[in-house]
């Protein structure tokens, strides 16, 4: 399978949805797109079909449609204009037991055909003459392998199925396993070279991914070096395999330019003198390049270069919220990282929240009183080159573990944790969740406070409850009630009422977006802690929070913008 991006499987109903989580079980990245009230359970909804459909092929993303064939054809053809362009498209019958691959030739779509055939045990309906002869898709080399002249593609395969003989220079285990007709004396001749050289329409030239380079102190003119040093060695820039560094380089804005540039990605080594990495790179019989550079080695090695198992990748640390609870309030950036992500740390009560999305994950799982240890466990994980998700609920910015995990990495301050790759990936608040459920209570000022006192002292939470009282902000009440404190949110609720009026609206959201959710509206006077616990986020209204009825049996309430003299 050769192709750039991450397939997107599409289904248009719930009965499509099995299928469709065998397809992306076997495609690293693939994303389930699920229009929306027809199907639950996918990681991504969209409303709109064809919108969606001709938005995915414009990036160039493959599309595996889990649908009729007519319908995914008279979508894309409006965009159909260079075949050399086109990703992968397929239809899928909604019982897997038709792959049809559809457009793509030359971006893989038939070996990515035969991948999901293999994964619904279904011999996939390939047409191309040139594949079902030849048992190979010379305009779609494997991994490793970069066609440098898809221009003569087509005349030198029609060459072929008219009965013209093939010389193979060079070696490829795919091509000399294939049912070509390699003949030493061919007409037709294929090379596989990491030289660069002059093709013509009757050479294929295939630039095996060989070359490795190795960098210890990446400059600004470090691209313009290696591209010189290549041209002046005659290879090809496509016979990169990769960039090799040490690790303390992970960050580098100027390392990852220069793999930016060549369109290959980088790997790290604890080894720090160039010769070394250049080695561990290549194996010990590797060819050596002469560099006129102190911080540049390129080798070339006598096997194909897999980055992937060669020192390690980047570590990656994405800190996400996953919203109160409802799948539906997950961001489609948070459902990416899931999908990318190999590592899942986190409480298991919120880890449980993302369902099938950690399927196929490791795991790590621990108590929700433990933030700091978490927040630890995610960083050591992340620097051994992992790509770790740090799973919160609602948004992982409020009382959650964004805070933490910046907190120990500022504490502790390991060297290899500052190679680590760290985002941020915000999700809904419990507090909006419930506003959002009721109306607009906090439609003006507001502020967020934590009742909980195990960080901070009451003390500090009094004066705050008093000064939000004060200054008629509505309140967002978080970690209002637990089994072991229950007297904080009683004493809160005195401290208001010095400042607020008994009949002011009170919203309680337990349980948002789970099962058994509830959201009620009171008042200030009833507001008791037996109403509340852990799952629970309370919102104070101010002076201007307004509580309406529309018709006989919704209750609204919103706290109005509008700041009147009189008022």
């Amino acid at each position: 399978m050769n192709t750039k991006l991450a397939p997107a499987v599409v289904v248009l109903s719930q009965n499509s949805v099995i299928v469709g989580r065998k397809i992306t079980n076997c495609l690293p990245g693939a994303k389930l797109y699920g229009l929306v009230n027809r199907t639950d359970d996918v990681d991504i909804s969209f409303i709109n079909f064809g919108e969606t459909l001709r938005e995915l092929f414009a990036a160039g993303t493959p599309i595996i449609g889990i649908c009729a064939a007519g319908i995914l054809i008279r979508t894309i053809a409006p965009l159909l204009m260079d075949k050399g362009q086109e990703p992968p498209i397929l239809a899928v019958a909604e019982d897997g037991s038709a792959v049809v691959p559809l457009l793509g030739g030359l971006s893989g779509v038939n070996d990515l055909a035969r991948h999901i055939g293999e994964a619904l045990n279904t011999k996939p309906a390939i047409t191309t003459t040139g594949d079902i002869r030849f048992h190979t898709a010379l305009l779609s080399p494997p991994p490793g392998y970069h066609l440098a002249n898809p221009e003569h593609g087509k005349k030198f395969i029609a060459d072929l199925l008219a009965g013209r003989k093939v010389k193979l220079e060079g070696i490829a285990p795919w091509l000399s396993e294939s049912n070509l007709p390699i003949d030493e004396n061919g007409e037709l001749t294929i090379q596989i070279t990491e030289n660069l050289g002059n093709s013509s329409s009757n050479c294929l030239v295939y630039h095996p991914a060989k070359i490795a380079i190795s960098l210890t102190n990446p400059e600004p003119n470090t691209i313009t070096q290696i591209q010189q040093i290549l041209a002046e060695s005659n290879l090809a820039p496509n016979a990169v395999a990769g960039i090799f560094a040490p690790l303390h380089l992970a960050n580098n804005s100027q390392l990852q330019a220069v793999a930016k540039a060549l369109g290959v990605s980088t790997r790290f080594f604890p080894e720090n003198q160039l010769t070394e990495l250049i080695l561990a790179a290549t194996g010990a019989d590797a060819q050596i390049i002469s560099s006129p550079s102190s911080s540049i080695a390129v080798a070339i090695s006598t096997q194909i270069i897999n980055p992937a198992t060669r020192g390690q990748a980047q570590g990656k640390l994405a800190i996400i919220g996953t919203g109160p609870g409802a799948s539906k309030w997950m961001s489609p950036q948070v459902k990416e990282i899931l999908a990318a992500a190999t590592d899942l740390v986190g409480y298991k009560t919120y880890i449980n929240l993302i369902g099938s999305l950690a399927d196929g994950k490791r795991v790590h799982e621990s108590d929700n009183r433990v933030e700091a240890e978490r927040a630890y466990q995610a960083l050591e994980l992340a620097a051994t080159g992992k790509y770790v998700a740090v799973v919160s609920s609602g948004d992982p910015g409020i009382y959650a573990m964004a805070a933490a995990v910046f907190e120990v990495l500022e504490q502790y301050n390991r060297p290899e944790w500052q190679t680590i790759d760290i985002q941020v990936a915000p999700g809904i608040s419990a507090m909006q969740a419930a506003a959002a459920t009721i109306g607009a209570p906090l439609g003006h000022d507001f502020c967020v406070i934590s009742l909980s006192d195990i960080l901070k002292p009451w003390e500090i939470i009094a004066q705050r409850i008093t000064a939000a009282a004060t200054s008629d902000l509505a309140i967002a009440l978080y970690n209002p009630v637990s089994k072991e404190r229950t007297w904080q949110l009683a004493a809160a609720k005195k401290i208001l009422l010095e400042h607020r009026k008994p009949h002011t609206p009170v919203i309680l959201g337990r349980n948002l977006g789970r099962k058994g959710e509830q959201v009620k509206v009171i008042t200030l006077e009833e507001l008791e802690p037996t109403l509340a616990d852990m799952r629970t986020v309370i919102i104070i209204g101010s002076s201007h929070t307004r509580q309406i009825q529309q018709g006989n049996n919704k209750v609204w309430v919103y706290t109005s913008r509008r700041y009147n003299s009189q008022e």
